[in-house]
């Protein structure tokens, strides 16, 4: 038979044993969360060269596009769609140095996963305005 102070002790110890896998669970969160703004891509044809850059829409904090203001506007104006980004429509030669560009992270706190190949820099720069100028 056990003492009373024993059974205690396996009693407060099982219940503390069911606390912690609790409190643990409640800690990890349900959904990841989302990165707080687009981190743009451009390449050179099979990567040659590559630059990056953080946009966060509104612009401040620690984004650093130099055009921020810009390119949340055209964003904006194009709903979040990349595909649908207004540009800066012009003629442009028919030099073939593709760049490659991407967005990857959240817009107004919808997930973006997007790249394109463009044949050129202008192409680039005529079709996407201000958002891949960097």
């Amino acid at each position: 038979m056990r003492s009373p102070a024993t059974l205690a002790a396996v009693v407060l110890f099982a219940l503390a044993s069911a606390a912690v896998p609790a409190r643990a669970a409640a800690d990890v969160p349900d959904e990841p969360t989302l990165p707080h703004g687009l981190f743009l891509t451009v390449s050179g044809a099979e990567n040659t060269w590559i630059r990056g850059v953080l946009l966060k829409c509104p612009p401040g904090g620690p984004g650093h596009h130099p055009d921020a203001a810009g390119a949340c506007a055209a964003l904006d104006k194009a709903d979040g769609d990349l595909d649908r980004l207004s540009g800066n429509p012009r003629a442009c030669t028919k030099q073939y140095e593709p760049v490659t560009v991407s967005a990857k992270g959240s817009w107004r706190g919808r997930a973006a996963a997007w790249q394109k190949t463009y044949p050129n820099a202008c192409v680039l720069d005529a079709a996407t305005g201000p958002v891949f100028r960097f």
